[in-house]
């Protein structure tokens, strides 16, 4: 496709109310919008929900990682602080930890809204439907409608909770990731279905503040997708914490009762059913693209199999002047991806050449200890039969973790046998949600795991561990 820029698309420029409308102000529509107004296009967004950020600000990422950090805490006073010679008793207000997670919710929104008025991108609250190219129909909560018109339409409408069937969800005692967002007790014994990212996440909280948690999984494995080491170690640790697994296994039936829940597990391969008890089942299987009520298919957008918006290599859909960005589009449903693309398509869209390497997206899990990975895992690389030589470094061998009793986990990284280019990095650790920035700024340049085994690091820092793991790379550690 070629880039064009703003000036020389074809639309009849007299009824053109914007240069961009942007359909959802989650991180990639926010980001998107404020890119293509500092590089001078006319912008407006369109957002169903009273407030900006997406499912990411108001139900998402940032409650979830409030939550997580302050359960972390309330744990780690429970049972670490007798052993650094803090002697407390907490007690806990569970009433005032939401509050403190609704608290860093609304500084969040509320900066969204400040940056867009502050890049004078025009706001309009309501749903919007694609009408055709460069046309689209916002419907107020009203029910009052207004045609917007522009050059360009972005869609960056994110994602939805992907259901159970047969299960339905009241978000009371049967809930998605967002009403365990909002619990007003601790479980007695949450059950968790499905074993990725947000299961394990939110299965953390609630553990934390002193819930049974049951994870059921269908797969053989949990995190699936990350490194296959990280995930059996991860798992371990998870056990080692409370945590119980029931892998390979489907959940076929949830019947509620005013004793709570049964649940009906039976092995994903076929045999016997078992029947598990809880008050409170999360039900957290996965997000799919929220493409419904846009009026795609009436429009003629092409969609995929998995209802995914296609697009061409420069984010552009098959009808002219609209892109679409984000979880709508193939890849992973990560908020800094979508960022990304929201920065990228603005850039194309004021004639730059704008460009996301989808090699290097981080990807993490805020448990403790926190799951990072960034590029290639050794599955994909035997499976591509690319050459690979592996160095690890365990976090018992690390000065800061060591002296801090923060010592499960390890980095991996993987670097090409001929080339010594780092493929791949995976972690777990503590804090390694912060470490896999340096592994991502190396491969981004396309550096080796000499390059970063000769790069000075502070010591005592947990970034040493990252070192040490390039160094293992040559099998040369120096503390291991």
């Amino acid at each position: 496709m070629k880039i064009r820029s703003a000036s020389c698309w074809s639309f009849n420029s007299k009824k053109m109310t914007h240069d961009l409308i942007v359909i959802g102000t989650g991180p990639g529509g926010y980001v998107c919008a404020i890119r293509a107004a500092q590089l001078g296009l006319k912008v407006a967004v369109v957002e169903k929900r009273a407030t900006h950020g997406g499912t990411c600000l108001n139900v998402g990422c940032i409650p979830s990682k409030a939550l997580l950090h302050a359960s972390e805490l309330f744990d780690e006073a429970s049972h670490g602080f007798a052993g650094m010679g803090i002697d407390v008793a907490p007690k806990l207000n569970l009433a005032k930890m939401l509050a403190f997670k609704d608290e860093g919710v609304k500084g969040n929104v509320d900066g969204v809204a400040y940056l867009l008025k502050k890049n004078k991108v025009e706001h309009f609250h309501g749903t919007g439907r694609v009408l055709g190219p460069g046309k689209v129909e916002v419907t107020f909560i009203n029910g009052e409608k207004k045609t917007l018109e522009a050059k360009a339409v972005v869609i960056a409408t994110g994602s939805d909770v992907a259901k159970l069937p047969g299960v339905a969800i009241d978000e009371k005692t049967v809930v998605s990731s967002t009403g365990a967002l909002t619990l007003p007790s601790v479980p007695k014994h949450l059950v968790v279905v499905g074993a990725g990212v947000i299961g394990l996440e939110l299965g953390s909280v609630w553990r934390r503040l002193g819930a049974k948690v049951t994870v059921v999984e269908f797969l053989d494995r949990i995190i699936p997708g990350m490194d296959l080491e990280v995930a059996r170690s991860f798992q371990r640790i998870l056990e080692k914490q409370g945590f119980a697994f029931k892998l390979a296994s489907k959940v076929t039936k949830v019947e509620g009762s005013p004793a709570g829940h049964k649940i009906t597990v039976e092995p994903a391969a076929g045999g016997a059913a078992e029947t598990l008890e809880a008050d409170v089942v999360l039900v957290a299987i996965g997000r799919v693209p929220f493409t419904e009520g846009l009026g795609l298919t009436e429009a003629g957008i092409a969609l995929d199999e998995r209802r995914r918006i296609k697009v061409d290599a420069h984010f552009a859909t098959n009808m002219p002047g609209v892109y679409a960005i984000g979880d709508v589009i193939a890849g992973p449903m990560l908020a800094h991806k979508a960022e990304d693309e929201g920065v990228a398509v603005a850039e194309i869209l004021a004639g730059q050449a704008g460009h996301v390497n989808y090699d290097v997206i981080p990807s993490v899990i805020y448990t403790a200890p926190e799951v990072a990975s960034v590029g290639k895992t050794e599955e994909e690389l035997k499976a591509a039969g690319i050459g690979y030589n592996a160095g690890k470094f365990s976090f018992t061998a690390n000065g800061r973790a060591k002296v801090n009793k923060t010592t499960d986990g390890f980095v991996k990284v993987l670097a090409d046998a001929a080339t010594d280019r780092i493929l791949g990095v995976h972690m777990i650790g503590p804090h390694v949600g912060e470490l896999i920035a340096e592994a991502a700024v190396i491969m981004e340049f396309g550096g080796s795991a000499e390059d970063l085994a000769r790069t000075c690091h502070a010591h005592p820092t947990l970034s040493e561990a990252v070192k040490e793991a390039a160094l293992a790379v040559a099998k040369r550690p120096i503390h291991m």
